[in-house]
């Protein structure tokens, strides 16, 4: 990825196929939202870097991503590490060109890829919250979803605050390893969910699972090793080999929005089965994830 490093800021130059105002579209689909906020067209974010709290704020003009630090530049090292923690949140290092010659030849994609056009899959870098952010979505509506991960956060994360607005940084597993099952009861997550979160906390604590390990499998070996933990059925492995391993064949197939999104786009009366979504999806092949996210961001229109 290029980038430029200035005295006071750096600027990345994306692909040339990346919409930002398409990316802040899905990025401000929850008002709950509090690891980022969206502010005239501006993208804040705090970053925990080398243990330093880093506030990055973003923005694009003329084809550049400017990326500005309110409280004070960082270091060199840090930068590097800011500039790849925004490649992966937007997915920028991937070429699109495959994914958009097979939507074009898609009846349904093709629709999808013309009013969206450039929009990457937002990504979660953080293989800890990748993990524990899917776990809190299974079997409850997003709002809810947003509303733990919420609590969660103000109750264990760090944070500062600037301008009069707060920032959060999502809860590190070292800090959740220590919380007992009650603690996150008491903010409304079920004893399993608790019990889930904290266990991949212990497990990252101790080494036993890394994401520097992990992206080294193949496709069908990662989605093996993910399913190995405690509360990872098929729908949170595919959830985060998407969004944290970048695995665009993971396809989270039992998706409530995936179902919602495509009831709508094709018209139906109910929501398609699995065999049905197997048969739409024959040509999505090696791109089901992209796919899949075209379908949830046409949930936001």
């Amino acid at each position: 990825m290029k980038w430029i490093n200035y005295e006071s800021h750096l600027e990345i130059l994306p692909p040339q196929v990346f919409s930002f105002a398409e990316c802040l579209v899905f990025l401000g689909r929850s008002q709950e939202e509090v690891l980022h906020r969206l502010n005239d067209g501006y993208l804040y974010k705090l970053l925990l870097i080398e243990d330093e709290m880093i506030l990055v704020k973003i923005s694009e003009a003329e084809g550049i991503i400017k990326v500005e630090f309110p409280l004070g530049a960082p270091n060199i090292s840090k930068r590097i590490q800011v500039v790849t923690h925004i490649e992966e949140w937007f997915d920028l290092h991937s070429d699109l060109e495959e994914f958009y010659q097979m939507a074009n030849e898609d009846q349904l994609l093709k629709r999808m890829v013309e009013k969206y056009y450039g929009l990457r899959m937002i990504g979660i870098p953080d293989l800890f919250e990748a993990l524990t952010w899917a776990i809190m979505g299974q079997q409850i509506n997003l709002s809810f979803a947003y509303l733990l991960k919420k609590r969660l956060v103000e109750s264990y994360g760090k944070s500062l605050t600037f301008e009069g607005d707060t920032y959060w940084i999502y809860p590190t597993y070292e800090v959740i390893a220590n919380v007992k099952v009650e603690d996150l009861r008491n903010l409304q997550f079920t004893t399993r969910k608790a019990e889930y979160i904290i266990g991949i906390a212990k497990m990252m604590v101790s080494g036993e699972m890394t994401k520097e390990r992990l992206k080294k499998q193949e496709y069908h070996e990662l989605h093996t090793q993910l399913m190995k933990i405690r509360g990872v059925g098929a729908w949170t492995a595919n959830y985060v080999m998407m969004k944290c391993f970048h695995q665009y064949s993971s396809f989270p197939i039992a998706d409530v929005g995936l179902h919602n999104a495509l009831k709508l786009q094709l018209g139906l009366e109910n929501k398609p089965t699995i065999h049905d979504i197997r048969a739409i999806a024959t040509n999505w092949e090696g791109w089901q994830s992209y796919a899949t996210f075209y379908l949830w961001r046409s949930l936001y229109d």
